[in-house]
């Protein structure tokens, strides 16, 4: 065998970490500045392409795809790399999901900006970049199955399980979401009409959650917790139980986003139900990672990186018992179009999501660059200023939602309502304003991270990843 087989691939694993840090703060400073435009009016600065409206989906999708979809690509390469004990199969085909899903990103910074949109949440993309985002993703289930079925290893290890779910779930859901009819080259329509695509709409866009946003970063917490705490996860069993249960229940969860509109109320009522179910697995996940840390957690003392993932896996908690919540009619009748919607999203995202992610990076480049990172102090100043960032985001917006709610429901004795809407909204001021503040200091986290890691880059060795050779038969 020649040492190119013998070795792991970790160049474009290199690729998408490096770039998962930079548009982690392009997509970050985009969110700081509309939410300042949340507090401040004039901070779209009387520009078209600057208004909320344009930068809010560039937001969207610089935080969940380019920042979150890069953090994905590079902890499945490596980890299926290292699981099957092979190299990644079809290593030109990797390297086309690198440049095209980057080429991808370049495209959205370009079009949506301009107003060039489908107006569908998550799913703001033209047609012909959607072909393009069908054709790289396709191209990543070749990849990543490939190298699956190529292993030298009998065992598929779960965090596989979950990268392999979510890559195989978010093929269909974008596949089929975005089918529409192009009337010019930056203009289509959806193929769905009236309730039935606002249906097709939230089955995609909760499952965007649910896949892309779960899913993926359970496979993520899976190989980099057990890695990095030096222990193994607390229950292969509970581990299995948590993929099937959480598989089969997410993809009904849709339609709590659409309670009190025109879809049929059986609709409505399943995916409150399948909501509610969706807590047991949620949660069997989040304290099989908890446990992982049995007998180490004194390792949370000293090591910051742990901390970044246990407190990434509080925050899933946290937010999968909040969702289900916000699904209940009853509850949803006032959080719903209200700024709690808002809490609960990024107590997600940055909560979970983000810390994660982080914390698989800070994990990942010392090993991909065969050096010590430049600074723990530096990573330890990271996770403070990011955790006090998430918790003035997250309480200020539940506070701002749950007033907006009581305010909008709030009647007099003879009918009328007692606020008028401008009231409301001069009342969520001050929380806008933390909210900004709680978003500024996120990502003054992110600047810190991506100066430590060009420290660390800059001292980089060569490193030799050599595939251990297939264990003897018995």
């Amino acid at each position: 065998m020649n040492d190119e087989t013998m070795t792991y691939n970790y160049t474009v694993v290199r690729q998408f970490a490096v770039m998962t840090v930079i548009w982690g703060i392009v997509g970050m400073t985009v969110g700081v500045l509309i939410a300042s435009q949340m507090a401040w009016p004039a901070m779209n600065f009387d520009t078209p392409w600057l208004t909320f409206g344009r930068l809010r989906p560039l937001h969207t999708n610089a935080v969940i795809f380019a920042f979150g979809g890069s953090a994905l690509f590079a902890t499945s390469y490596y980890a299926v790399q290292r699981t099957c004990h092979v190299r990644l199969f079809a290593p030109k085909l990797a390297a086309f999901t690198f440049w095209g899903w980057t080429t991808i990103i370049l495209l959205a910074a370009i079009t949506l900006p301009l107003g060039i949109t489908s107006s569908k949440e998550y799913a703001e993309l033209e047609w012909p970049i959607d072909i393009l985002i069908a054709v790289v993703w396709v191209s990543y289930a070749i990849v990543f199955f490939g190298t699956v079925a190529t292993r030298k290893v009998k065992h598929i290890y779960v965090a596989n399980w979950f990268f392999g779910a979510f890559i195989i779930t978010v093929a269909i859901l974008h596949i089929v979401n975005s089918a529409a009819v192009p009337v010019s080259l930056f203009k289509s329509y959806s193929a769905y009409a009236g309730v039935q695509d606002a249906m097709i709409q939230w089955w995609y866009g909760h499952n965007a959650v649910g896949f892309f946003l779960t899913a993926g970063f359970l496979g993520i917490m899976y190989y980099f917790l057990p890695k990095q705490a030096e222990r193994p996860v607390y229950s292969y069993r509970l581990s299995v139980v948590h993929f099937w249960a959480l598989s089969f229940t997410y993809i009904w969860a849709g339609p709590h986003h659409l309670h009190y509109t025109a879809l049929p109320d059986w609709t409505q009522s399943l995916g409150m139900v399948f909501s509610l179910i969706l807590l047991a697995p949620s949660w069997g996940g989040m304290i099989n990672g908890m446990m992982t840390l049995s007998g180490a957690w004194d390792k949370l003392r000293t090591d910051p990186i742990l901390k970044f993932m246990i407190v990434s896996i509080s925050f899933y908690g946290m937010s999968t018992f909040e969702g289900p919540m916000m699904a209940i009619k009853t509850v949803n009748a006032l959080s719903h179009y209200t700024d709690w919607t808002v809490g609960h999203v990024h107590s997600g995202a940055l909560g979970w999501v983000a810390f994660i992610s982080i914390g698989a990076i800070y994990f990942l480049i010392p090993r991909l660059f065969g050096t010590e990172m430049h600074s723990k102090k530096l990573i330890e100043m990271h996770f403070w200023i990011a955790t006090i960032g998430v918790v003035l985001y997250i309480t200020s917006m539940w506070i701002s939602g749950i007033m907006q709610g009581l305010m909008w429901r709030a009647v007099n004795t003879d009918g009328t309502l007692t606020y008028s809407f401008v009231e409301s909204v001069q009342s969520m001021h001050p929380f806008y304003v933390v909210r900004f503040l709680g978003g500024a200091m996120f990502l003054s986290g992110m600047l810190i991270m991506a100066y430590n890691v060009f420290k660390t880059i800059a001292k980089r060795q060569p490193v030799v990843a050599t595939i251990p050779a297939p264990a003897a038969a018995h």
